[in-house]
């Protein structure tokens, strides 16, 4: 496929990555030669120092023969001015759009064919919101996302010493809770993963990943892990936009403080929200946090745009006693460093954003994309089509299906019924699979599956 990405930010370089290591042709579009030109170094694509708006830009990137635009530029009205351009000029076939304001996302009108063309909007701040808003639902929990509309949930969780699980083999499973249907889609010892059998023993200190019908999620997480008790009081360091957007959506259900150094930006958090409490001051400032009783905090969040003042703010909050702590950094490489320490989860932006382009850049009909274990895992929804004939998955049982080593179809949801997937589980044409990749390189072969030959109409 022929991508063109526009902004060689954060999110940009993301994709970038994640798509060039799946033998994509793909020319990325930016401002910054300094930076278009260290992220050269690092992959095998093109790179276009120019305006993303410009059409001479754009044919220089070879807008004229590309499957794909990805406009992810810090301006959303660039990023809607080269979507209207790619379709009016040059009638490139897909077009995605990354929009900010509230403005333009609540008026679905700009987004149409009349209007700037845009073919699939995505707000990074809003997917971050509502994964971090998750967290705080699950604070048990390293990771949570869901699946065909919210009917499935996959969970990430610490196996702790102990537990009921531990020290078993998932067989066990079932006697613990004989009444739900869950499945163990994946275990990370370290940074090995290990396929799940039903001989696989739990160890404490493993990274579990746990599929099951988002009603019963809670049930199966008590088998291996420790249930914290429900968050109520939490603490945001950071007051901008996705500051702002997470304390609305916590306001009212949870006692919240957010703390901001702009005093101009408080006033107008305290206009906006109308159970916080807004601080005005500095997010590393011990003398504030003791003041504002951090050590009370089931929760301190830290999203402020400095990546060492999440980290700072987040460990001296852990220090002085707030229960769990979470640090928004957009540096990878930190990520990996502090995943594992103090700080109990450290979360990229573009990482936990980049399924939401994934998902319209993958082979077939793929519904969802999940980035897992920062980046390293996959979780994809797609939905099975065909018939026996035209397609290798319809009419079989999974144990027939030749899946690549560390693919796992963890589960089938069939109109409004989740199946666990089981050895004897037959896959249906209209079925949304939901498939766990423990390496990204599978993700083509996998694709592969989905696809149905070229005669079936």
């Amino acid at each position: 496929m022929k991508i063109i990405i526009l902004g060689a930010g954060q999110v940009g370089s993301t994709v970038a990555e994640s798509l060039v290591s799946e033998a994509n042709d793909i020319t990325v579009v930016d401002t910054d030669g300094p930076r278009l030109h260290a992220l050269q170094d690092r992959l095998d694509l093109r790179t276009l120092v120019g305006s993303a708006a410009h059409p001479a830009t754009l044919v220089e990137a070879g807008v004229e023969d590309a499957d794909l635009l990805i406009a992810v530029t810090q301006s959303d009205e660039v990023n809607l001015v080269a979507c209207k351009i790619a379709a009016q000029m040059f009638n490139l076939p897909t077009r995605i759009a990354r929009i900010r304001s509230s403005s333009y996302l609540n008026n679905e009108a700009v987004f149409s064919p009349e209007c700037f063309a845009v073919d699939h909007a995505i707000c990074p701040e809003q997917i971050l919101t509502d994964y971090i808003v998750k967290l705080v639902e699950f604070p048990e929990a390293l990771q949570v996302v869901e699946f065909a509309g919210g009917l499935v949930s996959l969970i990430a969780v610490r196996a702790f010493k102990g537990g009921p699980l531990v020290g078993h083999p998932l067989k066990d499973l079932r006697k613990h809770i004989p009444n739900v249907d869950a499945r163990i889609a994946a275990i990370f010892r370290g940074d090995s993963p290990i396929v799940p059998e039903g001989d696989t023993v739990v160890q404490a200190g493993d990274e579990v990943f746990c599929m099951a019908a988002t009603k019963d999620i809670r049930t199966v997480m008590q088998e291996l892990r420790r249930m914290d008790r429900p968050v109520k009081r939490v603490m945001i360091a950071g007051g901008g936009n996705i500051g702002e957007r997470l304390a609305r959506a916590l306001d009212g259900d949870y006692l919240v403080k957010i703390i901001d150094r702009n005093k101009p930006r408080c006033e107008r958090l305290s206009n906006v929200l109308d159970n916080a409490l807004v601080l005005n001051g500095d997010v590393t400032d011990e003398t504030l946090l003791e003041s504002e009783n951090v050590d009370e905090m089931d929760l301190f969040i830290a999203v402020t745009n400095d990546d060492e003042n999440n980290i700072m703010s987040t460990l001296l909050a852990k220090r002085m006693g707030a229960r769990r702590v979470v640090a928004l950094i957009n540096r990878r490489a930190y990520v990996d460093l502090l995943q594992d320490g103090r700080i109990d989860i450290a979360i990229s932006p573009a990482l936990a954003t980049i399924g939401s382009l994934l998902a319209h850049v993958r082979r077939g009909d793929v519904a969802q994309v999940h980035s897992l274990r920062r980046g390293a895992a996959e979780a994809l929804e797609a939905v099975v089509h065909g018939d026996a004939g035209s397609c290798r998955m319809v009419g079989r049982k999974l144990e027939d299906i030749e899946l690549p080593k560390g693919a796992t179809i963890a589960a089938l949801v069939r109109g409004e019924e989740v199946i666990m997937a089981h050895h004897d589980t037959v896959v249906e044409a209209g079925d949304h699979a939901i498939v766990f990749v423990t390496e990204k390189k599978m993700v083509p072969k996998v694709e592969k599956l989905f696809q149905v030959s070229a005669g079936f109409l």
